[in-house]
């Protein structure tokens, strides 16, 4: 016997509407320290191991973060030597900061207060002491190379002290939990500043040389439980 009455609808929980928040978060570190496994781990949950260690490219995903979309435009460095002028663009850029080291490579950890420095002095000049410094964390990768460990936990610790930024210890290839913390905890520090308007982060211009970079569209659809579903043209960039 067929029922006249329409049936009740799925119950789906309800995302915001307000407009989607975009903010621009900067990869740094040398080379080989796992940066562009950092960002496609966050962007794909899979974790890649090897890439083109001279490519540098501006990755476009959207997250679902506690109820409301966001707009990641993230920036994966080369890590190659490059004079001044082309890191002080690329910092200017940004919003926010991942400064990448290798728990097994001290030459990369000795690089990190250099980085810190650059970003606090860019933004200090561009903003002329008006408002707060953009956020940056300090991400110790590959902590599941033990063996071939050369920065201690303690090291880095210090270190994070000593800067008064906070540092992650992760995995990028055991952890997705871990690689997402560092982006998500960018974003909540951006809102914890208040210099944001709630529907989206200010926007600035970009320069020719920022404009030269290639930028990769995710094409992420998103779910009830907010995972990303789909990366189509990422395969492209991966060398064979």
């Amino acid at each position: 016997m067929t029922s006249n009455f329409p049936l009740p609808r799925t119950l789906r929980r309800s995302w915001s509407l307000s407009p989607a928040r975009t903010m621009r978060i900067v990869v740094l570190g040398q080379s080989a320290v796992g940066k562009t496994a950092l960002t496609v781990r966050f962007i794909t949950k899979r974790f890649i191991g090897d890439y083109d260690p001279t490519l540098e490219m501006i990755y476009r995903h959207t997250a679902a973060i506690d109820g409301e979309f966001v707009h990641f435009e993230i920036l994966d460095t080369a890590g190659q030597e490059e004079d001044s002028l082309q890191i002080e663009e690329k910092i200017k850029w940004g919003d926010g900061f991942a400064v990448v080291y290798s728990v097994t490579d001290r030459c990369s950890f000795d690089e990190v207060m250099r980085l810190c420095f650059l970003i606090n002095h860019v933004h200090s000049n561009a903003r002329k002491g008006a408002g707060e410094l953009p956020p940056v964390v300090i991400v110790a990768n590959k902590k599941d190379l033990e063996f071939d460990r050369m920065v201690t936990t303690e090291e880095g610790e210090k270190l994070s002290k000593s800067l008064k930024y906070p540092c992650y210890e992760i995995s990028t290839r055991d952890s997705y939990e871990e690689t997402a913390l560092v982006f998500n905890n960018l974003y909540y520090d951006l809102l914890k500043q208040g210099t944001v308007s709630p529907g989206t982060f200010k926007r600035r211009g970009i320069s020719k040389q920022m404009e030269k970079i290639p930028r990769l569209y995710a094409n992420s659809a998103i779910n009830t439980s907010g995972r990303s579903l789909s990366f189509n043209s990422f395969r492209d960039y991966i060398p064979e």
